[in-house]
């Protein structure tokens, strides 16, 4: 019985309760209030969303999950005067809009034009929006990194080694919101299955101004919307992708929509010979496989009520890069993810001003490594196991001007960490380093909170407000309050929103591998070690900018930030494994300014150019995590002083524009600059010779402790093959790294492996859509 109420939980990925996403429900008729069956346009060229709906034959329509903002809605049929309107979502509660068309003879509608939604007056805050159609023409990506790569092409945002997104300089503190759910811990290709960017229809990302729904991990929010139908009928699509490195992908998706019920099934796999990035250009023993399978249902009970359920499973399997003594050795890693994760969502519209949400989830997830007997310096095992329980309340309320929310959350973790390694190179280690380990152990990680927020409109001023608090029971036991607020102010003359935020934060540390380093077991591993409990990050964020639109197809976003930490989370390796840990310094300040200019449609060409400069100091003390040997001597003699941020990557520089060369033919060009991120490596530069070669040493400055600048040089070719009302078929070719640069992105150090990019490379992709 046990079993069967898991297997009934374990049932989602759907439309679950965003936290900025609304409901746009629409009732079309003619001037006799007679139903009409008619085609609607929604769009808002400020977030990328534009999707074509067909009513109903009653004339109804309900577009669920639409981002927060101003929309253009455009109706059409046949024999009527086209209309056209706008409309704002700001609330988890349905907006319900009706609309009369007049027969062809008459002239009577509003025009309203994309410009008109190119800013949200209303926004209190620097959210980016990437809409479906720059989802569907990104530029390709390695298997397992797809929806990390769409991030990274933001503001603020920077890979380091295999896809590891770091925002505003914080180090594994990004969260994944998908329909709803949270995923808080690490989603980099060598932690957990990819989620697909071509199952997304959007991606909002924050990085200041978070409603107060939002905690645990605060360096990104990352809001991601599947990809769903309203229209009666079936759907789907299929995507075929491959190119060099003998990367193949397929992805499918069938959807069926019929009366209050939709159904949806996807499915996907993808193989290459660079899973993750090499630690030397020769990108030794670095294959990798991934699938997933997904179902969904959903189905309004009632006007009024509505249940969505499903299930995903998903896994990799990779080979680790050897550096070039390990390739001489012989040397192989294996190392897996598995993952199976299922949600519930239920929600009740009380009244047209009131509205309740619960969403529950369970999540079970292992990822393993294994080492054959030739690997050096040491061969190291790996099992770890945890299961997630979560559950989230809300009640939404709308008063006049006033957007009320406030909810109950709760997520439990229960950890199950297994490890073992026999050294096989001694020199390598301290002379008391044990030859064998072998460790195992197991403890719930329990988090609870509550939250109370609330968005008031007042003419031209737009405030956000909100109020968290948080329980967090691992290692430690700590509750903290974090007070929110975001203000905005329009300027209609300018065309002009200003916005300034502050945000009080509190960060559970991540749990990978929490355990093992913070085991008394661990002791015997050195005569000279510093174990200390890795304390929760507490900080103040602080922003302030700008949102202009400009000829009116132009957009610039422009924000300055600071970011205070005590505790700054970072992480480190145990020995030689690969194997990372939290650590904690007593402190950290981060700042630097973003701007981006986005051309919406100008003429024939749309595109970004973004810029990002940003400086990173960490202090010490050590306050928390595992320290041996000469790392723990110099953790416990370094009481004082700083150093830069891995992340302190100083100028970022990212453009792609677009070019409408024919009705069906597009052209794009981009490139990605990156001034380099800093390293401290403890052996030398003859050591570094040995272990990469001369080729990855000649892009490194050792004299300022940074890697040389990077460049990525793009271009892209699409073509729409065929299209018709219900079939589209796409192609895309895409070259990527043109001058063949060799980037090196991180360089082998104490809190950084070595990690080198994709050198030239061609990827073609065929999207079918009907």
């Amino acid at each position: 019985m046990k079993k069967l109420l898991t297997l009934l939980l374990l049932t989602a990925l759907p439309a679950l309760a965003q936290v900025n996403y609304g409901e746009l429900r629409l009732k079309i008729a003619d001037q006799s209030d007679t139903d009409i069956e008619a085609s609607v346009e929604l769009s808002c060229a400020g977030n990328g969303y534009d999707q074509v709906f067909i009513t109903t034959p009653s004339g109804s329509l309900a577009v669920h999950s639409v981002p927060y903002g101003v929309y253009r809605i455009a109706v059409s049929k046949a024999g009527f005067t086209p209309f056209s309107a706008s409309v704002e979502v700001r609330s988890a509660l349905p907006v319900d809009e009706s609309i009369q068309l007049s027969v062809a003879s008459v002239v009577t509608k509003v025009n309203v034009t994309g410009a008109s939604t190119l800013i949200d007056p209303s926004s209190p805050s620097s959210a980016m929006q990437i809409g479906a159609k720059q989802i569907q023409e990104r530029l390709s990506s390695l298997p397992g990194r797809s929806v990390q790569d769409l991030i990274n092409s933001q503001p603020g945002w920077l890979h380091e080694g295999n896809a590891v997104l770091h925002p505003r300089g914080s180090e594994y503190q990004t969260q994944f919101v998908i329909d709803g759910i949270p995923l808080t811990d690490n989603r980099s290709p060598s932690f957990g299955p990819e989620i697909e960017a071509d199952d997304l229809d959007a991606v909002s990302i924050y990085t200041a101004g978070y409603p107060a729904e939002y905690g645990r991990k605060m360096g990104g929010v990352v809001e991601l919307e599947t990809h769903r139908q309203t229209d009666a009928g079936r759907h789907g699509q299929l995507v075929l992708s491959g190119g060099s490195y003998d990367t193949a992908s397929a992805y499918g998706q069938l959807q069926n929509v019929w009366g209050r019920n939709t159904a949806s099934a996807t499915a996907s796999g993808s193989m290459t010979d660079h899973y993750l990035n090499p630690v030397v250009p020769e990108n030794f023993t670095n294959t990798g496989t991934i699938a997933d399978f997904s179902t969904r249902y959903e189905r309004d009970l009632s006007a009024r009520d509505r249940l969505s359920l499903g299930v995903r499973n998903a896994f990799s399997r990779y080979l680790i890069p050897n550096e070039l003594l390990q390739q001489e050795a012989g040397q192989l890693q294996n190392g897996d993810n598995f993952e199976t994760v299922g949600s519930a969502h239920y929600q009740h519209i009380v009244s047209p001003d009131s509205l309740i949400a619960v969403a529950g989830m369970v999540r079970d997830d292992a990822r393993d490594l294994y080492s054959n007997q030739k690997s050096t310096p040491i061969l190291a095992f790996q099992h770890n196991h945890f299961r997630e329980g979560y559950f989230k309340g809300t009640l939404s309320l709308h008063r006049s001007r006033q957007e009320f929310k406030l909810g109950l959350e709760s997520d439990a973790s229960f950890l199950q960490e297994h490890f073992n390694y026999s050294i096989t190179n001694p020199a390598y280690f301290d002379a008391d380093t044990p030859q064998t380990l072998s460790f195992a152990n197991q403890r719930p990680d329990l988090e609870q909170s509550a939250f109370v927020e609330d968005l008031i409109r007042l003419s031209n001023w737009t405030v956000s407000a909100g109020l968290r608090w948080d329980h967090y029971q691992l290692l430690l036991n700590q509750n903290a309050f974090s007070p929110r607020i975001s203000i905005g102010r329009y300027l209609p003359s300018l065309n002009m929103v200003l916005h300034v935020s502050f945000d009080r934060i509190f960060q559970t540390p991540s749990f990978e591998n929490i355990l093992i380093s913070s085991s008394v077991q661990i002791d015997a591993l050195s005569s000279q070690f510093l174990r200390l409990p890795v304390q929760p990050s507490r900080g103040n964020y602080y922003e302030g900018g700008v949102t202009e639109a400009l000829l009116n197809s132009v957009r610039l976003d422009a924000n300055i930030y600071r970011r205070d930490t005590r505790n700054f989370a970072d992480d480190d390796q145990l020995l030689n494994t690969g194997v990372s840990y939290p650590i904690a310094f007593d402190k950290s300040v981060i700042y630097g300014a973003e701007g981006k200019l986005s051309v919406v449609r100008l003429g024939k060409v749309n595109g970004y150019l973004s810029y990002s400069y940003m400086v990173g100091n960490v202090w010490f003390p050590v306050t928390g995590g595992l320290f041996l040997g000469s790392n723990a001597n110099a953790a416990i003699s370094q009481s004082n002083g700083h150093f830069p941020d891995s992340q302190d990557q100083r100028n970022t520089i990212r453009t792609r524009f677009q070019y409408q060369f024919a009705p069906r033919v597009w052209v794009a060009a981009g490139a990605e600059y990156g001034s380099g991120l800093p390293f401290e490596y403890e052996g030398s530069e003859a050591t570094a010779l040995a272990e990469y070669g001369p080729q990855v040493v000649s892009r490194i400055n050792f004299a300022r402790g940074r890697v040389r600048p990077l460049l990525d040089v793009s271009s892209s070719l699409g073509a729409d093959v065929y299209k018709r009302e219900k079939l589209t078929i796409r192609f895309q070719l895409d070259g990527e790294n043109l001058t063949n640069r060799l980037n090196v992105i991180d360089f082998g150090g104490l809190f950084s492996g070595n990690a080198i990019g994709p050198g030239r490379s061609v990827n073609m992709r065929l999207n079918t859509s009907f």
